[in-house]
């Protein structure tokens, strides 16, 4: 029994969010950054489950599958009745070319091709949070200039005015660039990583969007399924090769160590109230005031059944410390 999900207000926006959203970044299937071979049918199956079971808003961007992810959306968005779909937030700045090779772009021509893109893919008129992946891409070669955020993000608050994004925000910001473009226009939301094994937010950036009313909807809770209980070494050693976290750091020691230690907590506290330790993970993030809600990814519909209790469940002022 997973109880009734909480919500709560995104930033300054009337957009009312169940506490965990779905993350489509690996139902985009295989590509550079992708996590390995998906299959279609399962996705759509995984989205009509999520939507199933209470779950009212969906997180992607253009560049996940180069496209794919989006047209997966766009299917089953398109057989799920109007009053029951739910809402639909995607990013732009990371482009690519003919030959699917991806770019890093802030450049007003290069957001208004991918809204286009997204609108299309998506079968929609409007995205109900648009928002700029990237200030600067991890992955860019050195030297590499995208252009400025204040264009990028003047060129978001135009396409807002034109109806073509109900609300934009912004991910992987610091509270410097937060500050930049919010003397243009605040953003309704930040969407950072965010987990016990990665809490580099919390030092000056959650404040500032606690203290602007900035909406905060964390990516990663469970650090790339690291903090599921279902992740073991084995299991991380027969990881397909197009999945990109056999590379990812958290996967490799001295943080490989420290995930299953963490674990060893988090299934302690699950263990108490019938909960798996991805959901006590998820509720860990959720504990901290300046978060709105968290993203949490799925490929399959039984994988759901890990995560969805998240959305009703609270840890106690002690359990909360006993992960500290």
């Amino acid at each position: 029994m997973t109880g009734t999900m909480l919500r709560r207000t995104l930033g300054n926006s009337t957009l009312e969010l169940t506490s965990i959203g779905l993350g489509a970044w690996a139902i985009g299937g295989e590509w550079r950054f992708g996590w390995g071979p998906q299959d279609d049918a399962e996705s759509i199956a995984t989205i009509r489950a999520a939507v199933d079971q209470g779950i009212n808003w969906i997180d992607t961007a253009a560049v996940y599958g180069v496209g794919h992810s989006e047209e997966v959306i766009g299917r089953a968005l398109s057989e799920i009745p109007a009053r029951d779909r739910p809402y639909v937030f995607t990013k732009c700045s990371l482009a690519w070319n003919d030959e699917e090779v991806v770019s890093h772009s802030l450049s007003p021509a290069s957001i208004r091709r991918e809204i286009e893109g997204s609108l299309r893919r998506l079968r929609t008129e409007r995205i109900d949070l648009y928002q700029i992946h990237w200030p600067v891409w991890p992955s860019s070669p050195p030297g590499h200039d995208p252009g400025s955020i204040e264009d990028a993000w003047e060129t978001l608050v135009a396409l807002r005015r034109e109806g073509k994004a109900a609300w934009i925000g912004v991910s992987n910001f610091d509270a410097a660039q937060l500050r930049q473009i919010s003397a243009i226009e605040r953003p309704t939301s930040l969407q950072p990583p965010y987990s016990l094994l990665r809490r580099d937010i919390e030092q000056e950036i959650l404040p500032y969007c606690l203290e602007q009313r900035i909406g905060v909807i964390p990516y990663s809770p469970m650090q790339s399924g690291l903090l599921t209980g279902k992740m073991t070494r084995e299991r991380i050693a027969s990881l397909p090769e197009g999945d990109w976290r056999r590379n990812g750091k958290f996967f490799q020691e001295p943080m490989l160590s420290r995930a299953f230690a963490f674990v060893d907590r988090l299934r302690e506290i699950g263990d108490r109230h019938g909960r798996t330790p991805g959901e006590v993970a998820i509720a860990w993030t959720l504990n901290n005031p300046a978060i709105t809600a968290a993203i949490v990814g799925a490929r399959r519909p039984d994988q759901l059944q890990g995560i969805i209790g998240a959305g009703s469940f609270r840890l106690t002022a002690g359990e909360a410390a006993m992960l500290e």
